[in-house]
């Protein structure tokens, strides 16, 4: 806007006139010299106002419009492509070029980063689980991937360190090479990437199998943690009814260490370790839970096996008295063969009937303290012990009994082996015109066998013991050769 500057006054205003109307002329007045100089310097002054405040609006409207084209210009010098900065030119745009290959490696560099960390826990879950030689393989092709990982991403630092992109004076040539080492380890970085990538899909079938074995890790550990609680409870419940348990404890504790490792988790033992060893705890923690809850069972089975046995071995020392008097009927009517082999029988079957006398007291003895193990193990010997001296003693009345039947009718026995011989020479003969020779030689022979035992019954005291043992060793062959002759029929022979 404008200021228009108030008009000075004047000596005197000529008066208003109407159109066509002449004024008349003023009358002549002297003006002194004075005031004609004072008003001269009034309106210089004026002037010499206006000139300033004229130049002080000019001033302020440039000061205003400065912002105005600096907020005009600046969108255009910070404008990518090709338009040039204000301030430094293209080595400004090559810059911007190479942080954007530099920003773009960076990611590159990540997600290699995380691949490799996957894929390594991956190839930790295999290994841990599987020690077959093709986990072994994959493995080693991961350290073979691994060192290619590294050694890209050494290049990609390389490239890194080269430049910096922050330095003020930093040229457009150093800038492109930049721009072109970081573009560079990008693309490696992403090739290795795709590697890792094929070489994971590669390795489901092992991962699947791997993760597979890791899920039966923790129930096995769970398991073999309830069985030794379990053991635990009955143990004490075994204690708190008067029994030590003392090896059913030592055993339970040497499990300790185990469940220690268990514990210790599948990461530093190994998969299939772990499973062996939970799967082994869980067995023997069961086992002794089982024989802790056994133990009042156990005592009174023992005690009732004391007193059987006890029974036994009185009624063996008994019949052992009765030996001597049979032998001495076997001497009277009998030959020297017939007995001979039966004359140290009344002493050893006194003899083990003492020694399990003996353990029976031991076992007696175990039982009192405890010692399970110890009483079953001793009860078992004097069982062996009774059951010999047992048939020692029964093997000479049934002698005597055996030689009276053969001595009373001899054609009985001759008759029975003769029976056995002629029922495999029609099973030879079945479907047959001629017998086998492999069937027919030892059943004729066994026929010739059976008259020349019945030849040795003459005499005055014949060798009856003799005749039973040659009877009983020709069925026996007889026997032989009619299983023979089944079997092949069976098989289509």
């Amino acid at each position: 806007m404008t200021a228009t500057p108030a008009t000075p006054a004047q000596p005197h205003s000529p008066p208003a006139r109407s159109r066509g109307t002449r004024p008349a002329p003023a009358p002549s007045r002297s003006v002194p010299a004075r005031t004609v100089r004072a008003g001269r310097a009034a309106r210089a002054a004026r002037a010499g106002r206006l000139v300033r405040t004229a130049r002080a609006a000019h001033d302020v409207l440039v000061l205003m419009g400065l912002p105005v084209l600096a907020a005009l210009a600046l969108p255009a010098a910070f404008a990518g492509g090709g338009t040039r900065r204000w301030f430094g030119g293209r080595a400004e745009t090559q810059r911007a070029e190479a942080q954007a290959a530099k920003d773009a490696a960076a990611a590159a560099f990540y997600e290699l980063d995380t691949a490799q960390r996957d894929l390594r826990i991956s190839i930790e879950t295999i290994t841990a689980a599987d020690d077959s030689p093709a986990a072994r393989r994959a493995a080693a092709d991961f350290e073979a991937l691994s060192r290619r990982v590294d050694e890209a991403s050494h290049r990609y630092i390389q490239a890194i360190d080269a430049q910096d992109l922050d330095r003020d004076d930093l040229d457009a040539s150093a800038a492109n090479r930049a721009r072109i080492a970081l573009t560079a380890a990008r693309d490696e970085l992403c090739d290795v990437k795709r590697e890792l990538d094929r070489f994971a899909r590669g390795l489901g079938p092992l991962l699947d199998k791997a993760e597979t074995q890791l899920a039966r890790v923790a129930p096995g550990v769970e398991r073999a943690r309830q069985a030794l609680s379990a053991a635990a409870a009955a143990l004490d419940g075994a204690r708190a009814s008067g029994f030590r348990a003392d090896d059913l404890a030592a055993r339970l504790a040497a499990l300790s260490p185990e469940l220690t490792k268990l514990n210790q988790g599948a990461g530093q033992h190994g998969v299939r370790q772990t499973l062996e060893r939970a799967e082994r705890v869980t067995r023997e923690a069961e086992a002794i839970r089982a024989e802790a809850a056994r133990l009042p069972e156990r005592a009174a089975e023992i005690d009732r096996r004391l007193v059987s046995l006890r029974t036994r071995a009185q009624a063996l020392h008994t019949r052992t008295e009765q030996v001597e008097p049979q032998l001495s009927e076997l001497r009277r009517r009998f030959a020297l063969a017939c007995w001979q082999d039966l004359q140290q029988v009344p002493e050893q079957a006194a003899g083990h009937v003492r020694q399990a006398e003996l353990r029976l007291k031991e076992a007696q003895a175990a039982r009192e303290e405890q010692r399970w193990p110890d009483a079953t193990a001793l009860l078992s010997t004097v069982r062996a012990l009774l059951n010999t001296a047992d048939e020692a003693v029964s093997a000479v009345g049934d002698r005597l009994r055996r030689l009276n039947e053969v001595q009373k009718d001899p054609q009985a026995e001759i008759e029975r082996t003769r029976f056995a011989i002629r029922d495999a020479q029609r099973l030879a003969m079945a479907g047959r015109t001629t017998p086998d020779p492999r069937h027919a030689g030892p059943l004729d022979a066994s026929v010739a066998r059976l008259e020349r035992a019945a030849a040795t019954l003459t005499g005055h005291h014949p060798d009856y013991w003799h005749f039973l043992t040659e009877t009983e060793a020709i069925r026996r062959t007889v026997a032989d050769v009619v299983a023979l002759i089944r079997e092949e029929r069976g098989a289509g022979r």
